[in-house]
């Protein structure tokens, strides 16, 4: 399937159900940077406008940038109101910006979506000179019991999980990306809870996972139920996330 057409029919899913960002990046940011809410971003693979939302409710200006029309309509539907919210019809590797537009120039868990030499090349174009650049991701934990067989359920049925899963992206990638630049890694903690309804929705929000009309999506909710059931705690599940920014000066 063309990348940037992916996630064309899991658009409510994924707003509803996709863990946001913490507060703490913000902070990350400006200790690593000098970030402020003055600061014009540029939100690469911006999706349905999580990242951009916490970029806005920071004071700031957000160019999101997205090529898949129906989550860049449904960020536009949400966040259009708002006075820094700027909706761009573009990719990674043409973003469709000026030259030197950006002072921070981000993919939030799109990066390995990207072709990545041209998207350095355009990250950098479209970042003013001694602005950043950043790749931020929540990768999820695969440590509790519950942790562990839901991502044993992820590579039974995901069509095509073990190639697109962005935790196959090594360090030695990122250091190409950023290269000459030198970049630093930042961490926080992030957790979302989910009761079954919510559950199943996280499931379908991902591009991989089979849908409905699928002979095998029975079996898949059926495996996907019998694990809550196990793993529930007082009627909810958790996954635990790191939070983790890679950050370079442009």
């Amino acid at each position: 399937m063309d990348n940037t057409h992916r996630f064309s029919n899991r658009v409510d899913n994924y707003v509803k159900y996709r863990p946001g960002y913490p507060a703490a990046v913000l902070d990350l940011l400006s200790e690593t940077t000098g970030f402020s809410p003055t600061w014009k971003v540029a939100d690469i693979g911006s999706g349905t406008g999580i990242s951009t939302t916490l970029f806005l409710d920071n004071g700031n200006t957000v160019y999101a940038v997205e090529p898949n029309d129906a989550m860049r309509e449904k960020a536009a539907a949400l966040l259009g109101s708002h006075p820094g919210f700027i909706s761009i019809n573009g990719t990674a590797e043409h973003t469709g910006l000026a030259a030197s537009s950006a002072d921070l120039v981000i993919a939030s868990q799109a990066f390995h979506w990207f072709e990545p030499v041209a998207a350095r090349k355009e990250f950098r174009r479209i970042a003013r000179p001694g602005g950043s650049l950043a790749l931020m991701w929540n990768e999820r934990q695969v440590d509790s019991g519950f942790e562990k067989a839901y991502e044993g359920l992820l590579r039974e049925f995901g069509t095509d999980y073990a190639q697109v899963n962005h935790s196959n992206i090594t360090l030695k990638e990122i250091e190409v990306f950023f290269e000459p630049m030198p970049f630093q890694l930042k961490v926080t903690g992030n957790r979302q809870t989910f009761d079954w309804e919510r559950l199943q929705g996280r499931l379908l929000s991902s591009s991989y996972i089979p849908i409905e009309e699928n002979d095998i999506y029975k079996k898949m909710m059926e495996q996907l139920r019998q694990i809550f059931v196990t793993w529930q705690k007082d009627g909810v599940v958790h996954f635990d996330y790191q939070t983790k920014i890679y950050i370079a000066r442009n």
